[in-house]
């Protein structure tokens, strides 16, 4: 049995679900995609371990913002974004170190 799986993420990301569940999607073309689903679209077109980037959605982070969604770079903790919704998904890459 192993004790190690690779994976091919460049990054992670933490997206809380209940937040995004409050809002309501808010995110995508048409605003109706939740922040989470619209982040994976920018990857690879592959999914799980083999995708560019991890997208996780968590429990409640505790922070609980009004019309935001609270977002995490995995690789920089202290700094958690709150997304509002009708924020293009470009703009929401780039603050979250996704751009290329």
């Amino acid at each position: 049995m192993r004790d190690q799986v690779p994976s091919h993420w460049r990054g992670a990301i933490l997206v809380c679900s209940k937040c995004s569940k409050k809002v309501g999607g808010g995110f995508g073309p048409k605003g109706k995609t939740r922040l989470a689903k619209a982040l994976r679209e920018l990857g690879n077109g592959k999914k799980g371990r083999r995708a560019d980037f991890g997208v996780i959605e968590t429990g409640c982070l505790k922070l609980c913002p009004k019309k935001a969604v609270v977002a995490i770079d995995a690789s920089r903790p202290r700094d958690w974004l709150l997304i509002e919704p009708g924020t293009p998904i470009e703009t929401v890459a780039e603050r979250l170190g996704l751009s290329t």
